[in-house]
């Protein structure tokens, strides 16, 4: 048996660019949220795929149940599933109400 333990590799946040938006007239719902995102995502990417998701109006995240346990309404398993699944890119729309991160696709 090997004495060799384990090692976590600790996602690179350092890679990851952060947008916040706040549209004037606001969100009116998921689907209008992910066409702003996806604009921020065309605007770096030339092909590119969204990882995972979180919608606050419906406590609803992409992956589904990718948070285990959740303790207090906390609902962080989409972050922790983007960022070891190489997101690069994060758009927030009104201070968290809905988040979506996104990576480069390279053919």
């Amino acid at each position: 048996m090997s004495n060799e333990s384990c090692q976590i590799i600790s996602p690179d946040v350092a890679q990851l660019e952060n947008v916040s938006l706040q549209p004037e007239n606001g969100s009116s719902n998921f689907q209008e949220a992910m066409a702003l995102a996806n604009s921020e995502a065309d605007r770096r990417y030339e092909d590119y795929m969204l990882i995972s998701w979180y919608d606050q109006d419906r406590n609803f995240e992409s992956p589904q149940h990718a948070t285990e346990g959740p303790e207090e309404g906390i609902t962080d398993g989409y972050i922790h599933y983007a960022l070891s699944h190489g997101a690069t890119l994060k758009v927030d729309i009104e201070g968290g109400r809905f988040v979506f991160f996104y990576t480069a696709v390279e053919w």
